[in-house]
């Protein structure tokens, strides 16, 4: 099974990282192209490092109620996550879950029995999305919203011999190459594959 792992802050929405959850709102093509991941039978699957929760800025139950509101409003356009994962972990907790490091990526694999290499990571941050991306095979979609011109350029040394499949403007460009790529896949698999 095949599957789309999506960063939240940056990359469906928000500004780039450490956002309160009453502050998220997705951008506005978010909801159509989490649709037309959906609608080509890949799970879309949330995954996201929330930091600030383990720090004290807000509390998981507020950052629960955060992603409710973003799957209210993903439902109201037709489109949905499957699941979503989560690292509420501060950075020196040295969790296995928070990214760059794949305990949500394994964690997921096991839950929903994925083959990573043929599953996609989208986000925005080389230092965070890219390296787990990387160390799990799975392919690497990085957008240029969010801190994605960042990771291109003065925080590119963070990420140095990573390089992505693909650099997309934003979401819809990066779900556009993905399902091109799956429908690409398809025709190359021999026949027992499909």
């Amino acid at each position: 099974m095949r599957a789309v792992f999506l960063d939240r802050d940056g990359t469906i929405g928000g500004t780039g990282g450490g956002m309160h959850p009453d502050e998220f709102t997705l951008y506005d093509f978010s909801p159509q192209s989490i649709r037309t991941l959906n609608q080509s039978g890949l799970k879309v699957l949330l995954f996201t490092n929330q930091t600030r929760v383990g720090r004290g800025y807000f509390s998981e139950k507020q950052l629960l109620m955060g992603f409710n509101r973003m799957k209210a409003e993903l439902k109201s356009h037709s489109a949905f996550l499957d699941d979503i994962f989560y690292c509420p972990h501060k950075p020196d907790d040295n969790c296995f879950c928070q990214k760059p490091r794949i305990g949500l990526l394994l964690e997921a694999q096991r839950k929903y029995n994925l083959q990573l290499e043929q599953c996609y990571v989208v986000g925005d941050t080389g230092s965070a999305d890219m390296i787990a991306a990387e160390t799990a095979g799975a392919k690497k979609v990085l957008v240029k919203t969010g801190w994605g011109i960042n990771s291109l350029t003065s925080h590119r040394y963070t990420w140095k011999g990573i390089d992505p499949h693909y650099i997309a403007e934003d979401l819809m460009d990066a779900v556009n190459w993905i399902v091109n790529d799956c429908q690409k896949d398809r025709k190359e698999a021999p026949n027992d594959e499909l």
